[in-house]
């Protein structure tokens, strides 16, 4: 079997975005794949109806074609071993259901959840850990069927053997775990549904999966997978646990840091408020007028707020949400070739110093005998630093089709400017960390004058200080930007220099009051760039209105 080519498989689940740590997993997957000249399977895990998102699949497809990692069976591409979906596959989970019960290695269990849970609590009240206690005698089909007549759930547990599980994984070595830490698991819900066990073995053996590789959150399941395997009378892929992925601050990357960086906002914003107040109220209303009404604000309060609700509470603090999803990292303006160069270290190594490598270079080094047992930190300055340094080492075209999708996914009126334009902006702010900081500071050049925002700092500090000198300096330049006959980054450049040679000032007494008049505050490009891209009309236009200011 070892000799064989590697079959290996990418299996998420699709209950929200595609996290990053599912990422490096797929990534390493992939990596596998390619090293080895075997065969990557995508298989969607979607038997957990409760926790089903309904546009989490597509998002899953879309971020693993963002990143470049294709798979070579599975969902859009088919194969020979689908359906891919777990949903589609129920007949192949009854039939190992029916034929474990059939050899007594599984058994119908009667319990309702309020008699598990009585149990749990008296376990707790007596200080014993709990362990489920398989019935004697086991109950009968008929017994199982006049449950199910009375409207009672009835699972099928797997009757564990009674031994040690051992495995023997390719980054962890020998794992063991005692027989009497494992209780005898549902493997059928009450639904018919199969739990994931069941089903990742049985899909394992038919997709003729070969190597698995997934997270060490995993590993506690990989011995009962064994177990099932041995029962079934399956083969038993090589396994390697990858070393889990914390952040900075040592907790594991997860969408509670949204949560936990909204409800410190919150908290800040009603800080003194006091219940029934109209101060209190009034901004309860806004809140709500933007989240959807109270009960979202509860939900937020539980932990089960979605994604696109916390989106909508970033949106109304103004706040940017750590990223947790690969999505998060494509709106955040990162190139996939920087995230997959920064994933691809989070537990493994090339041996040697070099840390920036392509992916047909990763390909060529990887191994798994050089990942590593420890956990790794997700240190986002150095993710910060890797897209820097990759914005600028990319071909100008990568780097415009990147620019261009970033600003198509942020659904940005910068989307709209040409090619041209684009590569202009890119080389003259090159140094950009991200692309939405590109955008941060370029924007405003692509919206409509009325909705331009004047940032009061930017405005106290360099329109109204000094007796209103930047206002004075405007009023100066405008007909002379008016007078300018030709509109060209070159043209405006001397006009500038002539104006600061007629009022003996410098540059940026001159420059700095346009730039808070046409973009609303005191960052743009190069202001002949700026001045240049937003043409003419407008920026006489956008010197007027912010001229009107002080009348106001």
């Amino acid at each position: 079997m070892r000799d064989a080519p590697l079959r290996l498989r990418f299996a998420p689940s699709p209950t929200g975005y595609l996290h990053v740590g599912g990422a490096r997993t797929a990534l390493f997957n992939w990596l596998l794949a390619k090293k080895s000249g075997g065969t990557l399977v995508l298989r969607i895990e979607d038997t957990d109806r409760s926790r089903h998102v309904a546009d989490s699949v597509e998002k899953i497809v879309q971020d693993m074609r963002w990143l470049g990692l294709e798979w070579d069976e599975g969902p859009e591409v088919g194969g020979d071993h689908g359906p891919y979906f777990q949903s589609e596959r129920l007949e192949f989970y009854r039939k190992y259901t029916d034929q474990l019960i059939e050899q007594g290695k599984a058994y119908y269990a009667l319990e309702t959840p309020q008699e598990l849970q009585a149990a749990r609590l008296a376990a707790r009240k007596e200080k014993r850990s709990y362990a489920y206690k398989r019935p004697d005698p086991l109950p009968t089909c008929e017994e199982a069927d006049a449950a199910r007549q009375e409207g009672k759930p009835v699972t099928v547990r797997f009757a564990t053997p009674g031994k040690d599980l051992v495995i023997q994984d390719e980054i962890l070595g020998e794992v063991r775990l005692a027989s009497q830490e494992i209780e005898d698991f549902v493997i059928q819900k009450g639904d018919g549904w199969p739990t994931y066990h069941l089903a990742c073995v049985v899909d394992d053996e038919l997709m003729k999966i070969n190597y698995v590789i997934r997270g060490q959150e995993h590993l506690i399941n990989t011995p009962k997978h064994v177990a099932l395997q041995e029962a079934l009378g399956f083969s038993t892929p090589r396994y390697a646990h990858l070393p889990l992925i914390f952040n900075m601050a040592g907790a594991k990357m997860s969408k509670r840091e949204k949560l936990t960086t909204i409800r410190e906002r919150l908290g800040q914003a009603t800080k003194g408020y006091k219940a029934g107040t109209p101060e209190a109220e009034g901004f309860y209303s806004k809140l709500y007028e933007v989240v959807g009404g109270a009960a979202v604000v509860d939900a937020l309060g539980e932990g089960k707020a979605d994604e696109a609700i916390l989106e909508k509470f970033a949106t109304f603090f103004g706040l940017e949400l750590p990223e947790v999803n690969v999505h998060d990292f494509r709106l955040g303006g990162y190139l996939p070739e920087a995230l997959l160069n920064f994933m691809s270290l989070l537990g493994w190594s090339a041996g040697d110093d070099r840390e920036q490598l392509t992916l047909a270079e990763t390909v060529e080094l990887f191994d798994v005998d050089r990942i590593g047992k420890a956990n790794a930190r997700f240190d986002r300055k150095k993710l910060i630093a890797f897209n820097t340094d990759w914005c600028q080492k990319v071909t100008p075209e990568r780097l415009v089709e990147g620019f261009g999708d970033y600003l198509e996914q942020t659904g940005s009126p910068m989307a709209s400017a040409g090619a041209a334009v684009k590569i202009h902006l890119l080389s003259v702010c090159a140094g950009f960390r991200t692309f939405r900081e590109l955008e941060s500071k370029c924007g405003p050049l692509f919206v409509e004058n009325d909705r331009i925002v004047f940032n009061p700092k930017a405005v106290k500090k360099l329109l109204v200080r000094g007796d209103r000198a930047g206002y004075k300096m405007l009023a100066k330049v405008l007909p002379e930007l008016d007078a300018c006959p030709t509109w060209s980054p070159k043209e405006l450049e001397a006009l500038f220099e002539r104006l600061c040679a007629d009022y003996d000032t410098k540059l940026g007494n001159v420059a700095q009051p346009i730039r808070v008049a046409v973009t609303g505050t005191n960052v743009s490009p190069p202001i002949f760039d700026t001045l240049a891209i937003l043409g003419k009309e407008k920026t006489i236009a956008r010197i007027q209105q912010c001229s009107s200011l002080q009348e106001e």
